[in-house]
């Protein structure tokens, strides 16, 4: 799947650091504001125990995780809208993503000066919120005067959808962002074409010194409070000690340094879960003696799609799928018990896929 999630937030937060901790594609960190002129582009494998489970009962040759593209953002400050840093350039990047993760600092560090002088993540918060509602209230009075003219010649689509850019511009001069407004799938569709930023999902990520990994801090809790009407998801990472798991190579040092720290995995394996259900996917499963893969599909995906996802081949000539739960699979340890116990179930092209089916598609081209 060709989804993209865009990391962001003010410069000098971490961003990078948790790049690097999570992605096959290596960003430079520096202690110095607007460092770097262009965003991070990586591939991240997507942790999921499941396909270790699937291994012990069906020896393979290999096991294939599902990946996200995750697009690191250089840091944007106060002005970006009108291009301070290099703010423009970034902001085009955000606005070819999918979804967003929100890194914010939550530490203290005399080595790290914060652009604004003083650490404080909920004006941060407010800081990016407002460059991404001034460019997307660009956008919105942008395409109001096409509109005006097809109203004047008698086009009721478009008086409909300027009603919509109407509340979406009342909204975003509010400091609103477009993703709580809670517009239905109709309204949607008049401002869909304007890719907003503010409509994209939005994950926010604490990161905080190595003392607080594990229960936060003061500048985590004002997060918290702060986004408590919103009911967004807060993860709470500390970037650094991330950094130094991820230089662990032996599997046993590094639940060793983890267990010290108090932590049962990395964090940034809850962020990288975080950012698959942030774009809305899930993933269903190939077993065999050859691979076991794990396949990314959106979530509502129907049979016959999740079959064009393995090969377009598949899908064209679908006949049917033969479907078992991975709890069943688990449970019974095979596909022939499975069978015997009336677990494996013949679906048409409707079915909608379940996360972690295991599937088998029968087609003929």
């Amino acid at each position: 799947m060709a989804l993209h999630c865009g990391i962001v937030g003010i410069t000098n937060v971490g961003k990078t650091t948790l790049f690097n901790c999570i992605s096959n594609t290596k960003g430079e960190t520096t202690n110095f504001a607007f460092s770097t002129n262009k965003s991070n582009v990586g591939l991240v494998l997507v942790p999921d125990p499941r396909l270790h489970e699937l291994e012990k009962l069906q020896p393979t040759e290999k096991v294939i995780q599902a990946t996200v593209d995750i697009v690191d953002i250089p840091g944007l400050t106060k002005g970006a809208n009108q291009g301070e840093g290099v703010g423009n350039k970034f902001l085009g990047d955000i606005r070819n993503t999918d979804a967003l993760i929100h890194v914010l600092r939550c530490f203290d560090s005399p080595d790290l000066p914060h652009i604004e002088g003083s650490v404080d993540p909920v004006r941060d918060i407010e800081t990016i919120d407002l460059e991404l509602q001034i460019k997307d209230l660009e956008s919105v009075e942008k395409k109001m005067p096409r509109l005006e003219k097809l109203i004047k010649i008698g086009d009721k689509e478009a008086r409909i959808a300027m009603e919509v850019l109407n509340k979406a511009k009342e909204h975003l001069e509010n400091f609103g962002n477009i993703r709580d407004m809670g517009l239905d799938s109709k309204e949607t569709r008049h401002i869909s074409d304007l890719f907003l930023l503010t409509a994209k999902p939005m994950l926010y990520v604490c990161n905080v010194d190595e003392d607080s990994a594990v229960h936060g801090n003061s500048y985590v809790e004002s997060v918290k409070t702060f986004l408590t009407e919103q009911k967004k998801e807060i993860l709470i990472i500390a970037g650094k000690l991330e950094a130094d798991i991820a230089e662990f190579e032996d599997m046993e040092d590094r639940n060793a340094f983890l267990q010290d720290a108090g932590l049962a995995e990395p964090g940034v394996n809850k962020l990288v879960r975080s950012a698959y259900n942030l774009l809305n996917l899930q993933s269903f499963f190939t077993v065999g003696p050859k691979e076991i893969k794990a396949w990314t599909i959106k979530k509502g995906m129907n049979a016959r799609e999740a079959a064009g996802v393995i090969h377009s081949d598949l899908e064209r000539g679908f006949i049917r799928a033969e479907v078992m739960k991975y709890k069943d699979f688990i449970e019974l340890g095979s596909e022939n018990e499975c069978k015997a116990k009336g677990k494996l179930f013949v679906e048409g092209k409707h079915y909608i896929v379940g996360d972690g089916d295991i599937l088998h598609i029968r087609f003929n081209v």
